[in-house]
């Protein structure tokens, strides 16, 4: 195992006030990368890592993307902001169009955001404003599920189902309710993809329409695969269900594919790989390939046209950000989606699903693996937690892993995967070997 870097003397580390971190923790044995290109970062001491979290589920392209780079240094120069507030320029319109294309059809307006978490409260807003436009003013209740993450705005740690996500700040929406997850280790531990169990826990959601009205409930919420909570797939069949419940009841069934957008899963978009349409999706990070910050919210035409009454002067949405459409992040985003065309990025997670899988379910057996999950170029190896100590194993392992110079994320002892989309078999190799290594060695 190489030595861990070391920090340069007159750096100092105490302003910066790091986000999702044990900012004691790393200070104190911090990780720092100072390049990336392809498949790896190169840290402040020179040492390769191989990227195996595409960032932070964003980078599907890869790094140092020269198209990218050109698109946005020709963009800023030429214009570096302009508003959206009752004024335009071309490049959002034109993005929108090209969304349009690869979206799952139906889904043919976008209103455009900067952050998941920001698509995740837009969507909300515009679940709740689109049932009171059409005379349902009474529908104000959200749903979301368990395990679910829907970033850190109050209305995602609302509908989101990790704990430690909100309980700190006291507040959090009124009128909202959660499903079960669908995390199932009994019936589908070393799943091959999908697992075959849990299709009715969709069902669950009958149970709240009985106890709060379905003329009370605005929207349900959920990931077609939860990320953050240590890739929890769907059951076959869960996201139909929970499809026609929905449209049974008139209530709006968004689909937050933040992580999922963009090809992680073999498809555009994993609506498009499970063959179920939500009426409004959320997406962000592979959007520019996580180089310029942008998030963009897709609706169908029928809800944006509920709210087109009224005096032509009056604005529909009373909604939106500074940066919604920023030229410089369009320009990144119309940069990424060439790539993705031109090198069939969107599908690739199936063309190497199987070599994946292998790979990932050949840790099968090792000490403390007690489940392996996968589908498209996503994985999770979940470890058995210590007894008085959870999330210790699954830190020492990523830990271990970046100085062994492969990058991971954990989410307690859940150690997830998902590399970027150029990912060659010989990288997965390489993933597959780092992380079975420093899983023999892990007490």
């Amino acid at each position: 195992m190489q030595q861990p870097a070391t920090q340069s003397q007159d750096q100092s580390l105490d302003e910066f006030w790091m986000p999702f971190t044990a900012n004691r923790q790393f200070k104190s044995r911090p990780r720092m990368l100072e390049s990336a290109e392809g498949m790896f970062y190169t840290d402040v001491e020179g040492r390769q890592i191989i990227d195996g979290t595409s960032g932070l589920w964003c980078c599907n392209a890869g790094h140092g993307r020269k198209e990218i780079a050109e698109a946005v240094s020709k963009q800023i120069v030429k214009m570096d902001f302009a508003p959206t507030f009752q004024m335009g320029h071309p490049l959002p319109f034109q993005l929108a169009e090209r969304l349009v294309e690869i979206a799952p059809k139906g889904l043919d307006r976008v209103f455009f955001t900067n952050s998941g978490s920001e698509s995740v409260d837009t969507a909300l807003k515009i679940a709740l404003a689109y049932q009171r436009a059409r005379g349902e003013g009474t529908r104000t209740r959200l749903i979301g599920r368990e395990l679910g993450y829907h970033g850190v705005g109050f209305g995602g740690i609302s509908v989101g189902g990790m704990v430690n996500n909100r309980k700190a700040f006291g507040v959090q929406l009124p009128g909202v309710d959660h499903l079960p997850h669908t995390l199932d280790l009994e019936r589908n531990a070393f799943t091959r993809g999908l697992p075959k169990h849990g299709a009715e826990l969709a069902d669950h959601l009958e149970k709240l329409v009985t106890l709060h009205g379905a003329e009370n409930i605005a929207a349900v919420i959920v990931e077609p695969m939860s990320g953050s909570a240590g890739v929890i797939l769907p059951p076959v069949g869960y996201l139909k269900r929970l499809r026609e419940i929905t449209a049974k009841h008139g209530i709006l069934l968004i689909f937050d594919e933040v992580i999922t957008g963009y090809g992680r899963v073999g498809a555009p978009f994993a609506s498009q790989r499970w063959e179920v349409t939500p009426d409004i999706m959320t997406t962000a990070k592979g959007l520019t390939n996580g180089a310029i910050p942008m998030g963009a919210v897709f609706v169908s035409e029928q809800i944006q046209q509920a709210f087109m009454h009224g005096p032509k002067g009056l604005i529909e949405f009373f909604h939106g950000y500074t940066y919604s459409g920023h030229p410089v992040a369009a320009a990144a985003a119309l940069a990424t989606l060439d790539i993705y065309a031109r090198d069939g990025l969107l599908t690739r997670a199936q063309e190497l699903e199987i070599y994946w899988q292998e790979g990932l379910h050949s840790l099968k057996g090792m000490h403390h693996v007690i489940d392996i999950r996968n589908t498209g170029l996503v994985g999770a190896v979940h470890l058995a937690s210590r007894e008085g100590e959870p999330g210790a194993r699954g830190y020492e392992v990523f830990e271990a892993c970046y100085w062994d110079g492969l990058m991971v994320r954990c989410t307690g002892d859940i150690i997830a995967m998902s590399p970027p989309l150029i990912v060659e078999k010989s990288h997965i190799d390489r993933m597959i070997n780092i992380l079975g290594d420093v899983i023999r060695r892990t007490p």
